[in-house]
């Protein structure tokens, strides 16, 4: 059962928008290898507002996907942010899964 995940924010420089969106679907090729990552989403919340939400079974997982990819997404920061990326701890509280995940 998914108990932790990370929600962060993205706000794009204005002229860097197609290079974030492009960034975030290349990164499902990753993140599907990434065994201690149950989901993860690549949201566009708004015109140059992006999100990204994660969900693991328990803490090691979190942090070791925050190590994985939080060094990544900090590098691209200087280039394509508008500022720097907003990242929340959050706690699952409920989730809906495929049945495949529910027992991970």
């Amino acid at each position: 059962m998914v108990t932790v995940g990370l929600l962060i924010r993205i706000e794009a420089k204005p002229d860097k928008v197609p290079e974030i969106e492009a960034m975030l679907k290349s990164a499902l090729d990753q993140v599907r290898e990434d065994t201690a990552t149950v989901v993860w989403f690549a949201l566009r919340l708004g015109p140059t507002t992006f999100g990204v939400f994660d969900a693991s079974v328990d803490e090691a997982g979190r942090q070791a996907h925050l190590d994985a990819y939080g060094g990544a997404l900090r590098a691209a920061a200087a280039d394509l942010f508008a500022g720097s990326p907003a990242i929340e701890y959050v706690d699952v509280i409920g989730a809906k899964l495929p049945e495949s995940n529910q027992t991970r």
